[in-house]
């Protein structure tokens, strides 16, 4: 229930704020509400099973994709998804991801909007405030995001916050393969382009050891 602290999983507690955008960590009663939201072109973990039930598919990416996350989570290794709300409705769903961070220092991006909030500069506002997370709140020292060559958006949102091209990779696309342009954000650009941002973060301190 939203409001109580959890106390046996405090990531649950996580909330980051920007402007009129909230982001609060996704858990298993936000899966109905963004199955219903979700909109049918976005794209689902190819490495999830496809249960053959039309117009289902990205439910089941979701719910699957947050108890694999939930199940698998460990320090150091981690994807942390976040419900997206704007002036209190919900808009879409951001994840922050690493494996090995304790060495690394690296995390990764990946997000969606339902399809009334795009263009509104929500994508960006998302994408600032789990930056912030991990720079400013995990000591990251790189973020990485990756999308396909024809997402504009997704590439925008990337560009306009500084990070700058790091190559391209194939990724199995539906039936074929295609590639992903890979894009990077290094703390010093960070730092450089970032201060003096509006996000505040709430409930880290109770749940900084689980990162």
């Amino acid at each position: 229930m939203r409001g109580m602290p959890h106390s046996y999983w405090p990531v649950h507690n996580l909330v980051l704020r920007t402007g009129d955008v909230t982001l609060r960590a996704n858990t298993e009663a936000d899966l109905v509400p963004l199955s219903e939201l979700c909109p049918a072109d976005v794209e689902t973990n190819p490495h999830l099973p496809d249960f053959g039930v039309p117009g289902h598919r990205a439910a089941h990416a979701i719910h699957q994709g947050y108890w694999r996350s939930m199940g698998s989570w460990e320090p150091g290794t981690w994807s942390a998804g976040f419900t997206v709300w704007v002036s209190g409705e919900l808009a879409g769903f951001q994840d922050l991801e690493a494996a090995d961070f304790g060495a690394l220092r690296t995390v990764e991006t990946a997000s969606w909007l339902g399809t009334a909030f795009r263009g509104k500069g929500i994508g960006k506002a998302m994408r600032l405030a789990v930056l912030s997370l991990a720079f400013d709140g995990l000591g990251a020292e790189v973020a990485e995001t990756e999308a396909w060559t024809h997402n504009a958006s997704s590439l925008g949102v990337s560009r306009a916050l500084g990070y700058v091209d790091n190559g391209v990779k194939l990724h199995r696309h539906q039936d074929s393969v295609a590639e992903m342009a890979r894009m990077r954000l290094t703390r010093q650009r960070w730092s450089e382009l970032h201060t003096g941002h509006d996000v505040t973060i709430e409930g880290l301190d109770t749940c900084r050891h689980m990162f």
